[in-house]
């Protein structure tokens, strides 16, 4: 029934609060530049945990307080295929240290953005800050 079905591949983003500001890192791998840490969703694996699962592989933080944000699902998201993201909001604990696919992981605020940002992820970022600020 589902062998010919052609689906987008699932993602979770979780935009982390730490020390007064958000967790980007600055990714190993092409598209180069400072995201959300996220990644795939692992067959069998809930959005919960996978958001839960990647932000400590890419930040060594644990997040508590994690909610769903969005839902981001624009074909053009990501220019390597076609994905759709659950984006979470939660607060980082712990030593923040890159780690797995993350090159470096920084604290940023609204006003401290990079100009590098790949996919979507200033669109939600942008969207973040709005909702958090009204």
């Amino acid at each position: 029934m589902f062998e010919n079905r052609k689906c987008p591949l699932l993602t979770v983003d979780i935009i982390i609060r730490y020390e007064g500001g958000i967790v980007l890192i600055e990714r190993k791998y092409e598209p180069y530049g400072w995201a959300i840490p996220g990644g795939f969703v692992d067959y069998g694996e809930s959005v919960e945990d996978a958001a839960l699962r990647e932000a400590e592989e890419e930040t060594s933080l644990k997040v508590t307080n994690l909610k769903q944000f969005h839902v981001y699902s624009d074909p053009s998201r990501d220019e390597r295929a076609h994905t759709v993201s659950v984006v979470f909001t939660g607060d980082g604990v712990g030593e923040l240290k890159a780690e797995d696919d993350a090159k470096n992981a920084k604290i940023f605020t609204k006003d401290t953005l990079p100009d590098k940002i790949p996919f979507d992820h200033r669109k939600i970022l942008e969207d973040y800050f709005s909702k958090s600020s009204k």
